[in-house]
């Protein structure tokens, strides 16, 4: 059997992270513990002023990122198509997306363009993370960044729904999950966010009864997508428009269908350090699942430790090999 070959596609999103304290953040007026997005003068601003009071570091991120990081770490091939510009950032978010293991398909692009897109993190002692996103180049992708020859011999395709919201997003997505079929491999998408979905419910609901063979989502998605609070009326709309749907409940047992077939994943509840990063691992466990040919249970429960893994320390990618978790579990 040949590696599994996943091709994601979101935004590419620089995390500039740095300690700083309470006195920092009343000065440059950042609010805490929240996340919120800026525009480009303040991204600048908050940029120099990190860098002003200490070398920050750079994390490549975007959620897509993440997932890709995770599936790669488990050993199957990745690339991602994301826009960077060619600033020190973007140079910087190609280069060690690269050097981890994923193809960075498309260059940075020079010119006159937005820069590139990032998450500004202030950290304080208490742990409290500050982040200001600046959504920058990378919400500009469109189909002209969709190379179809990337996709000979793709298995998978992972989108992210918070690259739905442009109609250029949109056009991307559509193309790229028909280059995936016509080389015989499947599309899929997380739905990322309820107020996402309902700023676009009618061309979710087009995408997940179309071209999408798998969709994840939590509890708040799914009602969202079908405008119901009853989940599991939802559920069966959802199971009705698309081949593999699935749920995750915060904490709770995931619940995975496919072609009538429905199991639970157990959850084993832990406290989390750092709630960043369980979606993107989440759909990372249940992708290399999927794609290695492991029972729709095997792969959710893989799905449910990458999960717990990363919640386990700061940071939104695995720090352990989740191989050797699976092996303790039977599941590979």
């Amino acid at each position: 059997m040949t590696t599994p070959y996943v091709i994601g596609i979101g935004n590419a999103i620089m995390d500039v992270l740095a300690q700083t304290d309470d006195a920092a953040l009343n000065r440059l007026e950042v609010q805490k513990g929240i996340m919120q997005l800026i525009d480009r003068d303040r991204a600048e601003f908050l940029t120099a002023a990190q860098s002003a009071e200490r070398k920050p570091m750079l994390l490549p991120g975007g959620s897509v990122a993440n997932t890709l990081a995770g599936i790669g770490m488990l050993g199957l091939k990745t690339a991602f198509i994301g826009r960077v510009a060619a600033d020190p950032l973007g140079l910087s978010y190609a280069e060690q997306t690269e050097a981890a293991g994923t193809v960075f398909v498309n260059p940075p692009v020079a010119g006159e363009v937005d820069p590139t897109s990032r998450s500004i993190i202030f950290i304080t002692p208490d742990g409290e993370r500050s982040m200001n996103t600046y959504l920058g180049i990378s919400a500009e992708l469109g189909e002209e960044d969709v190379n179809p020859a990337v996709f000979s011999g793709a298995d998978w395709l992972f989108l992210e729904g918070y690259l739905f919201d442009k109609p250029k997003g949109k056009a991307a997505f559509l193309k790229a999950a028909k280059a995936c079929h016509d080389a015989g491999g499947q599309a899929g998408i997380a739905l990322s966010d309820p107020f996402c979905v309902d700023r676009h419910r009618e061309d979710f609901r087009r995408l997940v009864a179309g071209p999408m063979d798998y969709v994840i989502g939590n509890v708040h998605e799914w009602t969202s997508l079908y405008q119901t609070e009853d989940l599991e009326a939802a559920l069966a709309q959802a199971q009705a428009d698309c081949g593999t749907v699935i749920c995750t409940r915060s904490g709770e047992d995931a619940i995975l269908i496919r072609n009538g077939e429905r199991v639970l994943a157990p959850v084993h509840k832990i406290v989390p350090v750092d709630a960043t990063g369980a979606g993107d691992q989440f759909a990372a466990g249940l992708i290399y699942g999927l794609a290695i040919g492991a029972p729709l249970a095997a792969a959710g429960r893989m799905a449910c430790i990458a999960a717990a893994e990363v919640i386990s320390h700061v940071g939104p990618r695995p720090e352990r090999d989740l191989r050797a978790d699976f092996r303790a579990e039977a599941l590979v």
